[in-house]
C-alpha cells in the first residue's frame, strides 16, 4: 500500500491533471472534495476516452502522449484527438465511483475487487478516513516473490 496519496481536485483543468500525472509518474489519482473525501478516480484512460486533450497540452506533452501508448489499449489511443480549447475539468472526465477496502482487507479481497470492478487502484480506509491506495502494480511483487 502507498500511504502518500496524491489526489486531484474536481475543478482542475485536464491540462493541469495531465501535468500532475506526468510530473509524479503516475497513471491515475483519486479525486477528492474540498473536505478531502474521495468522490471518484481519474486516469490516463479517462483522458483518452473523453478526448479532453487540448492543442497546448498536445504540443507540450509529446512525452505524455508516449506514456499513453504504453498504458492505454491501442483501440483507446486511436480515439485520441486534439481540440483547440478544451474547457473540460477533472469532474467532467472522472469515474464517479470509489472502490475502497478497510485497512485489514486481505490481498485476496483486494484482488477480487480489482478483477470484478476491472480497476487498477483501490483506496484503503481506516475508521472512515482515506489512509492509502493499492494499485495493481503493488500486487505484482507478491506474485513474483511467491
Amino acid at each position: 500500500m502507498t500511504r502518500d496519496i496524491l489526489a486531484v481536485q474536481p475543478d482542475w483543468s485536464v491540462d493541469r491533471l495531465m501535468e500532475f500525472l506526468t510530473n509524479h509518474g503516475i497513471s491515475g489519482a483519486p479525486v477528492v472534495s474540498d473536505e478531502h473525501t474521495p468522490i471518484g478516480v481519474v486516469s490516463h484512460t479517462d483522458i483518452v476516452r473523453n478526448a479532453a486533450v487540448t492543442e497546448r497540452s498536445a504540443s507540450d506533452g509529446l512525452a505524455y502522449y508516449r506514456t499513453l501508448e504504453n498504458v492505454v489499449a491501442s483501440e483507446e489511443v486511436g480515439r485520441f484527438h486534439v481540440e483547440r480549447e478544451s474547457q473540460a475539468t477533472v469532474r467532467d472526465i472522472m469515474t464517479p465511483m470509489v472502490f475502497a477496502v478497510e485497512h485489514d482487507a486481505t490481498v485476496q479481497e483486494i484482488a477480487e475487487m480489482m478483477i470484478t470492478g476491472k480497476i487498477h487502484r483501490v483506496f484503503v480506509k481506516h475508521r472512515g478516513k482515506l489512509t492509502g491506495i493499492i494499485t495493481s502494480m503493488d500486487l505484482l511483487p507478491l506474485l513474483r516473490d511467491r
